[in-house]
């Protein structure tokens, strides 16, 4: 396991890339430094020749990620730091994710919220536990995802479905996000890692460049998604430095309820 990294960790065992938020204090939300070592993490995962998939996870039991650490909004090197066209690489990493030659499990064992619900999405399967729990909480922050979090969204679970999850930040059990086809597979929890590698074996028996050449195929399909990704979070960059967001990231840092209609224009 490598131990170059301070939000992740890093393993290659039995074929399988395992690469893991680790920051279960604050239930795996990312920040800055965080973002940028899961590129280098993927981009690494990406030219590993001994596997054909990649887990990602969270550490602990309580979540696998619950988006951007709202906490580092209130700091000079956090949120807003200096890469990434909204000051946070997103896009690179969930380019990263996409773009990766191989098969990406999410393993999902609790809370998959905001970016987090994001990630589980972008990934080419998802299995969880009947413990975790998906949903959406960028209208209720003062924040969205525009691109791979919404139109992406809506072509996996319908655009109603999709509209639903963005417009009322409902939570949604393991159960539901099966049923609408956001999850591969639910299992009782004490039985997750065990399917999550019953998975891994099974595509660790496939052709590498067979499984390369269909998911390129997939992508190719959805590939307009990121030109509207990349216009959505030019739109996002401004709306960051509106009130009416910063609105959102105070209320829940301060722990109310935020009155974004106040500076809505």
């Amino acid at each position: 396991m490598s131990s170059e990294f301070t939000d992740i960790t890093y393993e290659v065992r039995d074929g399988v890339v395992r690469i893991t938020i680790n920051r279960p204090d604050v239930y795996n939300a990312f920040r800055l430094t965080t973002v940028e070592e899961l590129i280098t993490a993927f981009t690494r995962a990406d030219g590993e020749k001994s596997a054909n998939v990649v887990v990602f996870t969270g550490a602990g039991e309580k979540a696998f990620c619950t988006g951007g650490d709202q906490k580092s909004h209130l700091s000079e090197d956090g949120l807003y730091g200096p890469r990434g066209t909204v000051g946070l690489p997103i896009e690179e990493l969930q380019t990263a994710i996409r773009d990766l030659r191989k098969v990406s499990i999410a393993r999902v064992q609790g809370y998959a919220i905001g970016g987090g619900n994001v990630f589980a999405t972008i990934c080419d399967i998802t299995i969880a536990s009947e413990k975790a729990v998906f949903g959406q909480v960028g209208p209720s922050v003062g924040s969205v995802d525009p691109g791979w979090g919404t139109a992406y969204l809506a072509r996996i679970v319908g655009e109603k479905k999709a509209r639903e999850m963005w417009f009322t930040c409902r939570r949604y059990k393991a159960a539901e996000a099966e049923a609408m086809g956001l999850v591969n597979k639910v299992v009782p929890h004490a039985e997750l890692d065990a399917e999550v590698d019953r998975w891994c074996a099974d595509i660790n028996n496939m052709s590498p460049t067979a499984l390369t050449i269909a998911k390129r195929s997939f992508n190719a399909d959805t590939e307009s998604i990121r030109g509207i990704s990349f216009m959505g979070i030019q739109t996002v960059k401004h709306y960051y430095q509106t009130e009416e967001s910063k609105e959102g990231v105070r209320a829940f840092n301060e722990k109310r309820k935020p009155d974004f209609k106040r500076y809505a224009s």
